[in-house]
């Protein structure tokens, strides 16, 4: 059974850094793309970041480029996503997500989600 447990969510001021962290378990991150969604209030899930097995180099959607970083740490079956100079509009819900294929596209393809952690950016 796969499970994806996020944590480091909370309550920051615009321009200051988070650290989130999901660890995995019931899968091998080694074999797994990992990656993370968000939900902000009123607004689809979209796609953060993602991390293939095959790839050294997570892929970002645009507005996270230069700001997040996402990064793995095989020993501990866990990856991590650092984000700095965070804005109001990067407040929702957070997600980790995995995927035993390529990275989705969209939150239909996502085959298995954690339990989501709340950012909140004031202004």
């Amino acid at each position: 059974q796969v499970q994806l447990v996020e944590s480091g969510g909370g309550l920051v001021q615009a321009g200051g850094s988070l650290r989130l962290s999901c660890a995995a378990s019931g899968i091998d991150l080694a074999y797994y793309t990992i990656g993370w969604f968000r939900q902000a209030p009123g607004k689809e899930r979209e796609g953060v970041s993602c991390l293939s097995p095959i790839d050294d180099n997570p892929n970002y959607t645009d507005s996270a480029k230069g700001r997040f970083t996402m990064s793995k740490d095989s020993t501990k079956n866990t990856v991590y996503l650092q984000m700095r100079n965070l804005k109001p509009e990067d407040s929702g819900v957070y997600y980790c997500v995995a995927s035993a294929y390529v990275c989705p596209r969209s939150s239909g393809e996502v085959e298995n989600w954690g339990q989501g952690t709340q950012v909140t950016v004031s202004s």
